[in-house]
């Protein structure tokens, strides 16, 4: 049985079928001619979602996406060194001795999975600094993806898993653009900002600011959804998630232009409305916000984000 055929059969109450509607909605969007823009919380790439999220760009089933730096960065990580990966299932159990253990071998630890220093964070923090030198030195300068991007498009790294499972790799192969608010909140954004300390770079302007990103991102909606309708796909929550969906009442209230509401809104959260966090938000807040409309197709899935995306995007590919 497919896994759409299994969904359909089974998943009929509670957050299974909300998960199967969000689904059914999706495909729905896109065969209306609309566009959809997924925005990705938490530590997804170092739970491998690429493999999964790559297909589903490559299929055009995704056209933008915004996410954390540490998103951003840990697709590549994963890319160059996921051999050296040390997967810890006990990770619930681990004394602080035991952590510090991990710290002294260089190990960097996500819930269950240990990220080594030296081959992943330091490895590709030296091949952007050589970047964003050679940017300065031409008096250029990007957004933190543009960077990724021109280290993958070198052919410099050395891939220990097949380039189809990264997401990062996916989006740079079609051109689609990825905002990364807060970027400085990640390794790379903490040695870039150690490199201008150093005086190994010059300015803080070699990479683009987050209001420059906002701007781009303004041009961006306003060109895009003048031609189709733009979904939202949120998974988890936080900066990723809010910095993006505020493009439209920016527009509409700050800059006093028209233009169409995000035409589908889902997201996947394990946080709680009465905690007051934007990520506990249900849709209905947004209307209020001047974000979505009314009558928006808008779904809520209360659930871990790792388990529930590969099985939505497995539901989208199949159909």
């Amino acid at each position: 049985m497919s896994i759409k055929k299994f969904i359909d059969h089974n998943y009929r109450h509670f957050n299974a079928a909300s998960l199967k509607a969000a689904s059914e909605a999706y495909v729905e969007h896109l065969q209306n001619g609309g566009k959809m823009f997924v925005t990705l919380a938490g530590a997804m790439s170092t739970a491998e979602l690429g493999i999964s999220l790559a297909e589903m760009i490559r299929a055009n089933k995704v056209h933008a996406l915004c996410c954390t730096g540490a998103n951003l960065e840990e697709d590549i990580f994963n890319l160059v060194a996921h051999d050296l990966y040390e997967r810890i299932p006990n990770y619930r159990s681990l004394s602080a001795a035991d952590e510090l253990a991990l710290r002294e071998r260089g190990m960097n630890r996500v819930t269950d999975t240990c990220i080594p220093e030296e081959e992943a964070l330091f490895r590709i923090g030296t091949s952007l600094r050589r970047l964003w030198q050679k940017a300065e030195s031409q008096g250029k300068r990007y957004f933190p993806h543009e960077y990724i991007y021109q280290l993958l498009e070198s052919q410099e790294l050395e891939y220990k898993i097949d380039p189809k499972d990264s997401w990062v790799m996916a989006a740079c192969e079609l051109g689609i653009p990825i905002w990364v608010p807060g970027w400085e909140d990640s390794s790379t954004g903490n040695s870039f900002v150690a490199d201008v300390i150093r005086g190994d770079l010059k300015s803080h302007s070699t990479v683009k600011s987050g209001t420059e990103q906002m701007h781009s991102l303004i041009d961006w909606y306003t060109q895009e959804s003048s031609q189709s309708s733009i979904g939202f796909f949120q998974i988890g929550g936080g900066i990723a998630g809010d910095f993006p969906i505020c493009v439209v009442p920016l527009i509409k209230q700050d800059l006093e232009r028209e233009v169409p509401f995000w035409g589908y809104f889902c997201q996947i959260s394990d946080s709680t409305t009465s905690y007051g966090s934007y990520s506990g938000a249900v849709p209905n807040e947004k209307i209020t916000w001047e974000k979505i409309e009314v009558d928006t197709p808008s779904f809520v899935i209360e659930s871990d984000a790792t388990i529930v995306a590969p099985l939505i995007f497995s539901y989208i590919l199949e159909t």
